[in-house]
């Protein structure tokens, strides 16, 4: 288990991926993170279609505390638990904190070590009260046009800007932490889904300058390897194939018997292989075609090259790298059943995090959570009778 943030305490506003993935971070680092949901849960453990492992994925390691916090007696709950956090984290729309009196001026001056961190769809600036999603911002950046064929803008087939955009959320909240190490205080931060797009966009961006040039989408883009694609094998299967240094073309060439192609001087560097591209390439494609899928893979290994089958995303659970890697945490799954989902991808002196709490039913540490605050058990029952919480 990674112990690096165990002292430390995370109340979660959140939703959908962004801001539970922040939260995740953290939680795999060892942080306490409580998820402070609405009396029926957050509305992502309903989602069906692609957004049914939203929930499962983004929130283990967490605790669930179900508070209607639009009610008075919600907020003096908040009022007592506010003071125990380091961090609070917040993905609503812009203005939905404030409006319940849980904004970051509301909070700054009662709570001077907190750190608010704030995750919106777009950073201060004439978009900043816009709704913004994923796949809103995949088209905005570029990235939706850099990922399809010309014409054909296409999103990624994973919520990378949600992750990536709740992950620079978590670093900014540790380099706030290291300051307040330092000074003592608390203090705002935040992260944006365009923003965070448009820093993926970045290398592109700089190509486009420095070619004074159109960018073409990666479909259509000239590599800057020879042989750098995807071929079909004798089985019909496809294997993607790297051949980014010279010393890999020997190696290459050697172990699928074309002793032909290491004589021809047109092809000895990677410069001179992209100006014969157009009919090296076919050649190649030919050559992987004549060998089976398992074939193509044990040469590929011997030759040392970057390769891999194309994969699908339910092949993840019997990968050898992830299984012997322990790379996988075991956890129940809102149906009873069990999965094996990938942890947090890093490892603090060999050691990766652990699972300590599958993912919360809704208000399971309700009860725990208020006693700890000093609540009666009584007190707890008549707030459940209220309506105020919810308790699993």
């Amino acid at each position: 288990m990674l112990n690096t943030f165990s002292s430390l305490r995370v109340l979660e506003f959140s939703h959908a991926v962004l801001g539970p993935a922040c939260g995740l971070v953290l939680a795999d680092l060892g942080a306490e993170v409580i998820r402070v949901e609405p009396l029926t849960g957050d509305p992502t453990r309903d989602l069906k279609g692609f957004g049914a492992g939203y929930y499962t994925f983004f929130n283990r390691n967490k605790k669930s505390v179900a508070i209607n916090i639009k009610t008075a007696a919600g907020r003096d709950l908040m009022g007592k638990l506010l003071p125990t956090a380091d961090v609070l984290i917040e993905n609503f729309g812009p203005g939905t904190m404030e409006r319940l009196g849980l904004g970051y001026d509301d909070l700054a001056a009662a709570h001077p070590r907190l750190i608010y961190c704030s995750l919106k769809g777009f950073l201060p600036g004439p978009y900043a009260n816009r709704l913004a999603l994923d796949e809103v911002v995949q088209m905005m950046s570029g990235l939706a046009y850099m990922t399809g064929p010309a014409g054909r803008p296409l999103r990624a087939g994973a919520s990378i800007i949600d992750i990536m955009g709740g992950t620079y959320g978590a670093i900014a909240i540790l380099a706030a932490l290291r300051e307040r190490d330092a000074t003592g205080k608390g203090q705002f931060v935040t992260s944006a889904l365009f923003e965070t797009a448009a820093f993926l966009m970045g290398h592109h961006m700089a190509y486009a300058a420095i070619s004074q040039e159109p960018v073409p989408p990666m479909p259509e883009r000239v590599s800057a390897w020879a042989i750098y694609h995807a071929f079909t094998t004798a089985d019909g299967e496809m294997v993607f194939i790297g051949v980014t240094s010279d010393k890999q073309w020997v190696r290459f060439c050697e172990q699928f018997a074309r002793p032909d192609w290491l004589a021809d001087e047109r092809l000895a560097t990677n410069n001179g292989r992209i100006d014969c591209r157009d009919w090296l390439l076919p050649q190649v494609a030919d050559l992987i075609a004549s060998y089976d899928t398992a074939d193509v893979l044990r040469r590929c290994e011997r030759a040392e090259l970057p390769f891999s089958p194309i994969a699908r995303p339910e092949d993840l659970f019997a990968n050898e790298q992830l299984l012997a890697g322990n790379s996988l945490l075991d956890t129940v799954l809102p149906n009873g059943r069990r999965a094996p989902l990938p942890r947090l991808p890093l490892l603090l002196n060999g050691k990766g995090a652990t699972l300590t709490q599958h993912p919360p039913k809704i208000g399971e540490h309700t009860r725990p959570t208020l006693a700890e605050l000093g609540l009666a058990d009584e007190e707890i029952a008549a707030l459940i009778a209220a309506g105020i919480v919810t308790a699993g």
